[in-house]
């Protein structure tokens, strides 16, 4: 009864709204990029080929999808060596072309060369203010640097002035079995403990309620976090008591997160999503390329047949939610 009523509400708040569909997890895969990720030795470094891509064939998945605006992040690996800044320099000032030359289709968030905070902090300043960035990426774990950690202190400080939009993404753990990826691809569960172990990072240093003023985007229908949290709601207390952690408010961090759909949004995994979030923070993802255009578009029309059942509102999915989260830069 209450999402039915929620559901009502954002129908009369956003009717009349003119937009399109929004897809918030997506990648351009540079030239420039690979020929980094090349240089390094990195290709196989997440467990699977990185998938070609062009930005003809990005445009013509998203027509053919009903997209009207995909925002555009860097794959992992995360650029690596006294070249990175170079490396993320180069895609974010491609991706500001893309969106100056495809107006309305391409936003963007920027690359950050991190674990180097300063650098990081440079070219976030950089990307937002001169290149017009729509926020930044932050990987999972920048070589072991995982969100949450006290060296990321002045960036966070810094994004949370900006009041900017940041869109995580799982990276290879830090430390990985290299035998065990290579027969069960880390992609189908290592990436969704790794955003779950970084946004719990996150909340055990309350960073999202320290600063109040950051967007954060979860990808994959909220990684492992839907049974991770009661487990550390649960254990939270002892931890304090012995000294081990401090007091933090669980529900007020988690509460300022948004979560993508992309991945396998079946009903199950949205009726968990749903006990940890509300519809109003819930954001559609592609993924693209890293699926195939004719499987993300069969799997788009099938979750968008099936988000009224969950008494979600496909406009607020699709594009509302987005909308409002961008700040309507589309």
């Amino acid at each position: 009864m209450k999402r039915l009523l929620y559901v009502l509400l954002m129908m009369m708040s956003v009717s009349q709204m003119a937009i399109g569909q929004i897809d918030i997890h997506s990648h351009a895969i540079t030239d420039g990029y690979m020929a980094a990720v090349k240089a390094h030795g990195m290709e196989m470094d997440e467990g699977f080929p990185i998938p070609a891509w062009s930005v003809e064939a990005h445009l013509a998945f998203m027509d053919e999808a009903g997209i009207q605006t995909s925002v555009l992040t860097m794959p992992a690996p995360q650029p690596k060596g006294v070249d990175a800044p170079a490396v993320c320099r180069a895609w974010n000032e491609l991706c500001a072309r893309l969106k100056v030359k495809h107006p309305g289709r391409f936003l963007f968030c920027a690359a950050l060369p991190l674990p180097d905070v300063d650098a990081a902090l440079k070219e976030a300043k950089y990307a937002l203010d001169v290149l017009g960035a729509d926020g930044v990426k932050l990987a999972s774990n920048a070589y072991g640097q995982y969100l949450g950690d006290e060296a990321l202190e002045p960036l966070m400080a810094y994004l949370n002035e900006r009041k900017a939009v940041i869109i995580t993404h799982p990276h290879k753990p830090s430390a990985a079995n290299d035998a065990l990826i290579a027969s069960v691809p880390l992609a189908s569960y290592e990436y969704l403990a790794e955003s779950t172990r970084a946004i719990l990072n996150m909340v055990a240093h309350d960073v999202l309620v320290r600063y109040p003023d950051l967007t954060v985007v979860v990808p994959h229908c909220g990684s492992f976090l839907p049974n991770a949290l009661p487990r550390f709601k649960g254990l939270l207390p002892v931890m304090v008591q012995q000294g081990y952690m401090k007091q933090v408010d669980v529900d007020a961090n988690i509460s300022r997160l948004y979560f993508d759909l992309a991945g396998a949004a079946t009903d199950d995994v949205i009726e968990s999503l749903l006990t940890i979030t509300t519809p109003d923070h819930i954001l559609y993802g592609s993924d693209y390329p890293y699926v195939a255009p004719q499987a993300l578009i069969g799997a788009k029309k099938s979750l968008e047949s099936r988000l009224a059942s969950h008494g979600l509102a496909p406009d607020d999915i699709l594009s509302n939610n987005a909308a409002r989260l961008l700040g309507n830069k589309h």
